[in-house]
């Protein structure tokens, strides 16, 4: 596989903190790759040190197979980036906010025309191209973002949480367009906190906290590190202490919590658990209205390698 991003042995400090500590990872030319971490795990500040917006103190980064710098134009004009912050003009209407960016990069008026109507079609914006900012809604203005960072055709994409409060309609359609840009030949890095998105998008996932790698893999991969191999819900009221203390103490679980009237289990590797569950359920007389199975999530996943803590 071709490397688009190399990065190594990246370092950056803020005073005698590292937010970034001996960071090495490749981007693969034509993948999805997910960088997840929790709030201030260093994502940020990786993604602003490949794009030459923050000097750090040791490492290397190379795109495209060049060093990477402040001045490295030519490089930059091959990379498009959708910020988690929405960034247009509110006094220019749809096609001219994106004919604006596209044309940072692309001067050339018809070959700049047909970028932007591609840029709106894969979005989804062609009824509202005369609309200006403050008439769109949340998930349209998220979409116009998206269209102004790519209109160039980039090679590569950098999406920061592109799908943040909107509603389900709108995701989707940002979900759809980003997998088309892969189909084009993008390379993309995206950063969420939603891990279904994950699941449905990247080719492999950067699990980052305090500035360094903890998994890396594709979601299966990440999933068979985790000391989880089931996980199982149900639906019952009103449980009695006595009896949530036994059913921790059965083999193989390796969590439990439960929140009147929803009991989850987490198992560590082992068969039977669900029978068994169901069969000490019946013994004890003890009714239920749901009970399922299913494997550990990303998600699961996540807060497994980086801890349930809350985190500013």
């Amino acid at each position: 596989m071709k490397s688009v991003i190399q990065v190594e042995n990246l370092t950056k400090k803020y005073k005698n903190k590292k937010a970034v500590d001996d960071l090495s990872f490749e981007v693969y030319e034509g993948e999805i790759l997910g960088l997840l971490g929790p709030n201030g795990s260093g994502k940020s500040t990786t993604i602003n040190c490949i794009l030459s917006l923050l000097n750090f103190d040791e490492g290397i980064i190379k795109v495209l197979g060049c060093e990477m710098s402040p001045n490295a134009y030519e490089i930059k004009r091959q990379i498009g980036v959708v910020f988690q912050d929405v960034a247009v003009f509110d006094e220019l209407n749809v096609y001219d906010n994106i004919d604006y960016f596209c044309g940072l990069y692309i001067k050339d008026k018809l070959k700049r025309k047909k970028c932007i109507m591609d840029a709106i079609h894969l979005v989804g914006l062609e009824e509202f191209t005369k609309y200006y900012p403050k008439q769109l809604s949340g998930g349209l203005l998220r979409r116009l973002n998206i269209a102004c960072g790519i209109a160039h055709q980039p090679k590569i994409i950098i999406l920061d949480e592109p799908t943040v409060a909107v509603d389900p309609q709108s995701r989707n359609n940002i979900l759809d367009g980003i997998q088309k840009l892969r189909k084009k030949g993008a390379t993309i890095i995206y950063t969420t906190h939603y891990m279904e998105e994950v699941e449905i998008l990247c080719d492999r996932v950067i699990i980052l906290d305090k500035g360094k790698i903890l998994a890396v893999g594709t979601t299966d991969e990440l999933k068979e590190l985790v000391n989880i191999e089931e996980k199982v819900t149900v639906e019952i009221m009103d449980l009695k202490k006595d009896i949530l203390n036994e059913i921790k103490n059965f083999p193989h679980v390796d969590s439990l919590t439960y929140q009147n009237p929803i009991l989850s289990i987490t198992y560590k590797k082992g068969a039977n658990n669900l029978v068994n569950l169901m069969d000490y359920l019946k013994k004890e007389s003890i009714p239920y209205t749901k009970i399922y199975s299913e494997r550990p999530t990303l998600n699961d996943v996540f807060l497994e390698l980086t801890g349930k803590d809350l985190r500013d």
